[in-house]
């Protein structure tokens, strides 16, 4: 099943997508509540071209993130361009993003001029969590899963820097996590590891990788995460980006006014955002 969330003038709507028509599901507006009843999607069907599509998911919490999760990527950064000097780690590097960095599939997201001068990009495959687990074994980490999503990790380098060598900052500028345009439920996907993704940035391929050549995979990664650690039924995990950052290029390539970003996962679809200046949130 493929899900979306739109706008309308009631607020937000969560509903199945088929082909170029969205069913509704009646009373439930967001993933977290379709996820605690047995709901089905039985409203009057909805073009998709009429709506304005919002991400199909908000984490009640931070999002999740995963650093350094492809041996090419890490190759090209090599921790130095992060405040960083570290060898390949041996456990997955865990940081977050905040909720108020989740936008839509086709939103103006802000450059944030006023506060870095190196904003990048960063496809990946995000994973919402289905059924709460905590010290979940590796084996059984895929069954808490219930869908996938794209999102673009907008990263302020400058910021990674100036704080401290922690990432939060420089991770958690408002608007800078597009995500969407559909959540496709993990029967749809089945092996999360054999999934092609990519990047264009004014139509550029800027990355271009497959979740095949993932460092930790899905499932190992959830395993960790879930260590001491209770994970929730809407839960967001970001799973990491390939190489082609922007900030690895010679010499770097940073985002500017006007550029257009294209982040796609295969089986799941893409995001088109147009970056703008002068925005403080995205439109």
């Amino acid at each position: 099943m493929k899900i979306v969330r739109y706008a309308s003038q009631s607020g937000p709507v969560l509903g199945r997508l088929d082909g170029q028509a969205i069913t509704p599901f009646q009373g439930v507006a967001d993933v977290q509540a379709l996820l605690s009843n047995v709901v089905q999607a039985s409203g009057a069907a909805v073009p998709l071209e009429s709506v304005r599509l919002l991400a199909p998911i908000v984490p009640q919490r931070n999002v999740f993130c995963v650093g350094w999760n492809y041996l090419k990527h890490y190759d090209e950064s090599k921790g130095k361009r992060e405040g960083q000097e570290v060898e390949l780690p041996e456990r997955p590097t865990f940081f977050s993003k905040l909720p108020t960095t989740v936008v839509g599939p086709r939103d103006s997201v802000p450059l944030h001029e006023a506060y870095t001068a190196k904003l990048d990009w960063e496809v990946e495959l995000a994973v919402v969590i289905g059924k709460e687990g905590r010290d979940i074994a590796e084996a059984d980490a895929l069954g808490h899963v219930f869908g996938y999503t794209v999102a673009n990790d907008l990263s302020a380098r400058d910021l990674q820097r100036a704080h401290g060598a922690q990432w939060f900052k420089g991770k958690s500028l408002d608007a800078t996590c597009p995500m969407g345009p559909v959540l496709v439920t993990a029967d749809e996907i089945g092996d999360p590891q054999n999934l092609a993704l990519g990047c264009e940035v004014n139509g550029a391929r800027m990355q271009h990788g497959h979740t095949r050549n993932q460092i930790f995979s899905v499932a190992r990664v959830i395993a960790e995460l879930s260590q001491g650690l209770t994970l929730l039924p809407g839960d967001v995990i970001l799973t990491g980006t390939p190489e082609g950052i922007g900030a690895a290029r010679q010499p770097p390539v940073f985002l500017a006014d006007g550029d257009v970003m294209e982040c796609w996962v295969e089986g799941i679809g893409a995001l088109r955002n147009v970056v703008r200046a002068g925005l403080r949130y995205a439109e």
